[in-house]
């Protein structure tokens, strides 16, 4: 057998192996819209929103549950001349599934994050977007993708008052 069968055969088993996973993969099943520009005065406190949508069937975990392995939706931000102050998630909801005797904290559907930051009065007059990272693991009523991150920008304009 040469090469390039060998190669061609281990090829068509991965993707028959692993189709279901890839096809999975191909359309977004946790998107976040653009945030708003945010114009922060040197001084004080502003607030962001992150609108999150869920494809329907799909359910992120709020938080860790004790017996499981799951990864919760977690929300965090790199570097930047604003200071953190909070991070709220919604309300999670309380729902069944067949995978659990008991029901599970989730987010699903569309929901946001409110993130509240305090603007140093020393901070850089100027427009920058802020890096940040969305951490979750989609889940549907029978099986879970793998872990997933991903950026958002904030655009933000630092103004002297």
């Amino acid at each position: 057998m040469t090469f390039k069968r060998c190669s061609l055969r281990v090829s068509a088993a991965l993707a028959l192996t692993c189709g279901s996973l890839l096809w999975a993969q191909v359309g977004q099943v946790l998107t976040v819209a653009p945030p708003a520009r945010i114009i922060a005065a040197r001084g004080s406190v502003v607030s962001a929103k992150l609108s999150v949508r869920l494809q329907p069937g799909y359910h992120v975990n709020s938080h860790t549950p004790a017996d499981n392995y799951l990864i919760p939706l977690r929300l965090s931000w790199g570097a930047s001349p604003l200071e953190v102050r909070e991070i709220v998630y919604p309300q999670p909801r309380m729902l069944n599934f067949s995978f659990s005797t008991k029901p599970v904290s989730v987010f699903a559907g569309e929901f946001e994050i409110v993130c509240r930051f305090a603007v140093p009065a020393g901070a850089p007059i100027g427009t920058r977007f802020i890096p940040g990272k969305l951490r979750y693991q989609a889940c549907n009523d029978s099986s879970c993708l793998p872990p997933k991150v991903l950026e958002v920008k904030l655009p933000v304009e630092i103004r002297a008052q």
